[in-house]
């Protein structure tokens, strides 16, 4: 009897703190994102909370533009853990994807995102979203939107932005030298993962934004671009901003890059 005590303070406990798997919580608990088109980023190589969190966090309390309602946490063993940010004061709302094996390759990385958007359908009834990913999770993204199609087991995606996503690999030489891992080699140039992204049709559904820079030495424009040969040229809007001093991992916290964001996401909705 103390045990199980002790047992439902524990649970209790970890339902009002939010971090709760959520396919145990009661209805009455879940946020209502089902109204909505809730927006998920996704982090990249090596990425962690802080990845989108700021971006977020302006998007939220300085420019109001909606507000955050989870936080997906995924386990090297796939484990989905989601933390409740509360109903939020405004829509849209934002959903931020962290992948504890921030180095693992594109294919994993991929099952992992769908494993998380299945279970935003299943558990929220989400219907359609859109994805935003910096850098790898761009790629990752993208491989979830050719691969991972039955729209009775994910969520629509209406639309994707792609923010320094290298789709023809990164070509400095020196990054490999301090960079390891699955996804290091898949993000390496002529990768057998980066020629598996010209398989399979990309969906006709979605419209696509891709964000680049000329600053930015990891992926380099060229690289970025690269996208355009994958994606019908009446789906895709592609940004490369010319500023020397715009680095690969300062794009997420850009002011130009978040407006460009809004305008493609949201602006005609408000």
């Amino acid at each position: 009897m103390k045990e199980k005590t002790i047992a439902r303070l524990i649970v209790g406990f970890l339902v009002l703190s939010g971090m709760f798997s959520v396919s145990y919580l009661s209805d009455q608990n879940k946020p209502d994102i089902n109204a909505t088109k809730p927006t998920v980023f996704l982090h990249g190589y090596k990425g962690t909370y802080n990845s989108f969190g700021f971006m977020l966090d302006r998007f939220e309390n300085k420019y109001n533009w909606g507000s955050k309602a989870l936080i997906y946490n995924v386990s090297a063993n796939g484990e989905i853990v989601a933390r409740h940010l509360g109903q939020g004061n405004s829509k849209p709302e934002f959903i931020q994807v962290i992948l504890e094996d921030n180095r693992a390759g594109f294919t994993k990385s991929a099952a992992w995102l769908a494993s998380v958007l299945k279970h935003l359908k299943r558990y929220y009834d989400v219907n359609t979203i859109n994805l935003v990913g910096h850098s790898m999770g761009g790629i990752v993204s993208f491989e979830f939107l050719k691969q991972y199609t039955d729209k009775g087991l994910y969520p629509e995606v209406d639309k994707f932005v792609a923010i320094g996503s290298p789709f023809d690999g990164i070509y400095s030489e020196e990054y490999f030298q301090f960079n390891y891992g699955p996804a290091a080699t898949d993000l390496m140039p002529n990768s057998f993962a980066l020629d598996m992204l010209h398989e399979r049709s990309f969906p006709d559904s979605v419209s696509v934004l891709n964000i680049g820079s000329t600053g930015d030495s990891v992926a380099v424009p060229e690289s970025v671009g690269a996208l355009r040969q994958m994606i019908p040229a009446n789906q895709f809007e592609e940004v490369i901003i010319d500023d020397k001093n715009l680095g690969h991992s300062a794009l997420h916290e850009n002011q130009r890059v978040d407006r460009l964001i809004y305008s493609f996401l949201w602006k005609d909705n408000s």
